[in-house]
């Protein structure tokens, strides 16, 4: 399967079990995205993770996709205001017009060098025409 990664920052620190590629999205959580507690919202992460995931999906399919699921998403640990919150998404599966994909969300805390795994879930995408009707992906590579 096709993964959106590139290769790292050669002087990039990693934690252990963090993805080794560059992220697809990378955004830092701010005070509007965040409860009276200052924890960040479960929606705002689940955003940024089906945008990553889209970016994805965009690519593969060389145009417009539309999420049409969302499975098996976990949130592990919180994610404070003012953390740097990064997003991988790989393609795990492509079928004739859908797609899966995985996203792990990762956070660090603004001062740190230490990422912590927040996040992860399956987004399902499809690629879709002007009529807004599935197409068939593309041939990898093409």
């Amino acid at each position: 399967m096709t993964a959106t990664r590139t290769a790292p920052e050669p002087t990039a620190p990693q934690s252990a079990g963090r993805p080794t590629v560059a992220p697809t999205i990378r955004v830092v959580a701010m005070p509007a995205d965040a409860n009276a507690s200052g924890d960040i919202f479960g929606g705002w992460l689940m955003s940024q993770m089906d945008l990553a995931a889209g970016t994805a999906a965009a690519l593969r399919a060389r145009g417009r996709c539309v999420t049409v699921a969302i499975d098996k998403v976990v949130l592990h640990q919180p994610v404070l205001i003012g953390d740097e919150v990064s997003l991988y998404a790989t393609i795990t599966r492509a079928g004739r017009t859908s797609m899966s994909i995985h996203v792990e969300t990762w956070r660090r805390a603004r001062h740190s060098h230490e990422s912590i795994k927040v996040t992860e879930g399956v987004f399902t995408f499809v690629a879709i025409d002007d009529e807004r009707r599935p197409r068939p992906l593309p041939p990898e590579g093409e």
